[in-house]
Order: structure tokens, then C-alpha cells, then sequence
């Protein structure tokens, strides 16, 4: 039988570590909206647009749509989640009291994967917008060698490094610091996207959008694939479960209202880009939204603009994800099943220092140096798969916890659950052979080292051999 840690007790459990210092509730609902649009609306636009444009054409504005779809019904799934389990561990908690300890786990391995690559990948696309804005307000750009690493014809990619340590040293400041650059940015961001659309749209033109799918469906079904990168992030509002003033009623919210935005801004900045100027002209263009507005105003000052906003928005990625990589590790050290170094929290700032400072070393380190291209799918299939089993640990937990307190609940259980599984299969048959072989090589890995570690050293193994069931704790728990 699996070992399963009953909601009751990961609630329990959370808001201390073992040396008796919490994290600090001080995120609102508006907090929590900023942080949640700080954490997806960042290079998957702003960089990404132009890949996804690639491979569908104007039909990218389905593709989007598509992968809003898929997302939007893993998102149902973590809001109920969110709201009944308001804790750090976000998925990876989700996994433990639904399916079991070793599901968990790999939930875990593979949300180490999907955050490590994007930050990586999103301070390579901070570097790109960088440059842009000094070339539009200097006429000079960092010299290549600094600004890309060896895969990328350079030596080693600075501005890279650069934005995971701020970022690293704003978490570690604290969390009330933290959710107020965190909005001010997603302000900013949101402001540049809106001004970028009016500017897209007073030059937009029917004819740039013929003919709107090139490639057909399997072009569509591509540009899904790759126009799905841009909407990760939105699960980290869940690692704020223990942050959060409200997290139960204020949760979920944020999840549906974040999703609603992103999609609507999204589909608008693609119909602009590509009415604009037309869709072969934006297909794997480097810092894309910048060069639109430089042929639509034949000036380097609107897209200096457009770079500026690129340079903040995506600095809040890195920020938010940094955030969510670094409360999943915690909870996941609290539980017992990686180092106890993860779940110590600095008593002065209430944030885990040491994690944050190892999180952003790991990560710099292929940010400055590895062309991320190639495992880019890899992270897609993972952060799929993630969603899948979110997906199934509400149907699970429907069954065994019925009487669990739920703030939102998934409207036409189990069917939108059981479609966010489809659609996230989908996806994941989308990213090809290949990809399925390397995931297969990363699962593996993972579960040796839950085997080696984790297994024997997990606190629900300790329980039990010392006679004390996870039942018998989580009565104990709620009578008191």
C-alpha cells in the first residue's frame, strides 16, 4: 500500500519548521493575482511567441487557446486543491495525500525539473531583452561572449547570472518585499502588453493572417505544444498556501482569475503581432514584440519600450518561480525526503535562506553556461504530467476524503478532471519520441533516488517504526 499523509496532517504540519520559526502570512488576494501573472507572463511571450508562431502560423492564436484549455482545466483541479490543502508543497502535497509518498516524489523530481528549466531558460531570454534595451537607448550591446554561453557561440551568459542572484536576494529579504516587486512588475508588464497591442492593432491588416494555418493541424498541434511553455508558472500560486492571509477562499481565485487574463492578453498580443506585420516575419525572430513595433513606428523607441517591459517581465518570472521552487523543497525536506537543509527558515526574515542560495546557485550554473533548446520538450512533458496527476489526485481524494473542507469545488466531477488527463496525454504524445525516452531516463533516476534516500528516511517511515501510524497522528491532531 502507498503511504499516504492525510490532508489533516500536511496542514497540521505546516506554517513551522522543526526549529519553531514560521513563514509570515502577508499575502492578500491582489498579492497573490500579481505573483500568479508574475510567474507566467514572462519569456513564453515575450520569446517564446515566435517559436509558437513558427510552427502554426496565424493559427497560433488557436494554439494558444489549446493550451489554455488544458491548462484551464488543471488549474479547476489546483484551485480545489489550493483551497483544501493550503500549503507550500503545492503539487507535490497535492500527489502525497492523494496518491502516495513515491508519486510524490516524482512529482517532486519532476517539478525540480520544470522550475530549474524555465528559470534557466527565462534568464537566457532576460539576457536577449537586455541587450535590445541597451542597443535601443545606447546603440551598443554587450559583447557576445558575455551574453551566451558556449552552446550558444559564447563564453558564458552574464546577464543570465545576474537576474537569478537579485532575484535570490529579494526572496531571501523576505516574503512582504518580495509580493511588492512582484507587483509593481506585473503592473509594468501588463501596461508594456496593452500598449504593445494598441500600437500591433492601429497597423493591423486582414491579409497578414492568410493563410491562417500553413501547416494544418499538425502545425496547430505543434504550436500548442510550444505555446504551452508560456502559461507555466500559474501552479506556483499554490506554494503560497502558507503565506497567504486567506489561502483557502483566496487561492483559488487567483488561480481562475490569473488564467483568464493570461489567455485574453495572450491571444491579443499574437492577433497584433501577427496582423502587424504578418506571421512570417515574426517566426523565429529574436526579442519579436520589439521588432513589430520598430517596422509599425519606424522608430527604435517604441521597441526600446517594448524591451524594457520584456526586461521587468521577465525578471518577476524568475522571481516567482525562484519563490515556488524554494517552498516545494521545503515542504518536501519537511517531509523527510530530501536534506533537512531545505526546510530551515531564518527566524530575522522568515524565508529559507539556504534553500534560496542553493536553488539559486544549481540554477545559474546552466543558465551562464547550457543552451537549454534541447530539453526544453523534456520540461514541457514534465510540467504535463504533473498536471495529470493533479488532475487524478482530486478524483482520489474525492473518494477518500469526502468530507474535507472545500472552498472551490471542480464543476462536473470527474469529467473536467478526467479531460484536463486527455488533454495533458495529448500534449505530452505531441513532444515526440524522443522526448518520452528522456523522460522515461529522468523518472528512473528520480525513483533510485527515492529509493537510495527519500523511502528510508521520510518522516512517515519514522512514524511507523516507531508505532505511530499517520492515522493515529492525524486523530490525534484533529481532536485537539
Amino acid at each position: 500500500m502507498p503511504r499516504i499523509k492525510s490532508p489533516h496532517l500536511l496542514v497540521a504540519e505546516s506554517g513551522a519548521d522543526r526549529e519553531g520559526h514560521g513563514l509570515r502570512r502577508t499575502m492578500g488576494l491582489f498579492q497573490l493575482i500579481c505573483f500568479g501573472i508574475g510567474a507566467i507572463v514572462g519569456t513564453g511571450i515575450f520569446v517564446g511567441l515566435s517559436d509558437s508562431v513558427a510552427q502554426a502560423g496565424p493559427a497560433v492564436v488557436v494554439s494558444f487557446v489549446l493550451a489554455a484549455v488544458t491548462c484551464v482545466f488543471t488549474a479547476l483541479s489546483f484551485a480545489e486543491l489550493g483551497g483544501a490543502i493550503p500549503v507550500s508543497g503545492s503539487s507535490y502535497s497535492f500527489a502525497y495525500a492523494g496518491l502516495g509518498e513515491s508519486t510524490a516524489f516524482l512529482v517532486g523530481w519532476c517539478l525540480l525539473l520544470e522550475y530549474g528549466i524555465s528559470i534557466s531558460a527565462v534568464a537566457v531570454g532576460w539576457s536577449q531583452y537586455v541587450n535590445e534595451l541597451l542597443h535601443s537607448l545606447t546603440g551598443l550591446q554587450l559583447p557576445h561572449a558575455l551574453s551566451a554561453g558556449p552552446g550558444d557561440g559564447g563564453i558564458v551568459n552574464l546577464p543570465a547570472v545576474v537576474v537569478i542572484a537579485m532575484a535570490a536576494v529579494l526572496l531571501v529579504r523576505g516574503v512582504r518585499e518580495s509580493a511588492r516587486a512582484t507587483a509593481a512588475m506585473a503592473a509594468v508588464k501588463l501596461v508594456v502588453l496593452v500598449a504593445f497591442c494598441a500600437i500591433g492593432f492601429s497597423a493591423f491588416k486582414d491579409g497578414n493572417l492568410a493563410p491562417f494555418s500553413p501547416a494544418g493541424l499538425g502545425g496547430i498541434g505543434a504550436g500548442t505544444t510550444a505555446a504551452f511553455f508560456s502559461y507555466i508558472g500559474f501552479d506556483a500560486i499554490t506554494t503560497a498556501g502558507e503565506e497567504a492571509r486567506n489561502p483557502r477562499r483566496d487561492i483559488p481565485v487567483a488561480i481562475l482569475v490569473c488564467m483568464a487574463v493570461v489567455t485574453l492578453l495572450y491571444c491579443a498580443v499574437a492577433l497584433a503581432a501577427i496582423g502587424a506585420i504578418g506571421g512570417g516575419r515574426v517566426a523565429g525572430r529574436p526579442a519579436a514584440l520589439s521588432y513589430v513595433v520598430n517596422q509599425v513606428t519606424g522608430s527604435t523607441i517604441g521597441g526600446g519600450v517594448i524591451a524594457f517591459g520584456a526586461v521587468v517581465a521577465i525578471a518577476s518570472v524568475v522571481l516567482a518561480v525562484m519563490y515556488g521552487q524554494t517552498r516545494i523543497l521545503m515542504s518536501m525536506s519537511r517531509d523527510g525526503l530530501i536534506p533537512r537543509v531545505f526546510e530551515k527558515v531564518s527566524p530575522r526574515t522568515a524565508t529559507p535562506v539556504a534553500g534560496t542560495v542553493i536553488v539559486a546557485a544549481v540554477f545559474a550554473l546552466p543558465a551562464a553556461f547550457a543552451s537549454l533548446d534541447a530539453v526544453m520538450n523534456l520540461c514541457t512533458i514534465g510540467t504535463l504530467a504533473i498536471m495529470a496527476v493533479v488532475n487524478i489526485a482530486v478524483i482520489a481524494l474525492r473518494r477518500r476524503e469526502p468530507a474535507l473542507a472545500r472552498t472551490f469545488r471542480v464543476p462536473l466531477h470527474p469529467v473536467l478532471p478526467l479531460l484536463g488527463v486527455g488533454f495533458c496525454l495529448y500534449l505530452m504524445y505531441e513532444t515526440g519520441w524522443t522526448t518520452w525516452i528522456q523522460f522515461a531516463v529522468f523518472l528512473a533516476v528520480g525513483l533510485l533516488v527515492y529509493v537510495g534516500y527519500g523511502r528510508r528516511n521520510s518522516t512517515l517511515a519514522l512514524a511507523k517504526s516507531d508505532a505511530v501510524t499517520p492515522d493515529a497522528t492525524d486523530a490525534v491532531l484533529q481532536e485537539a
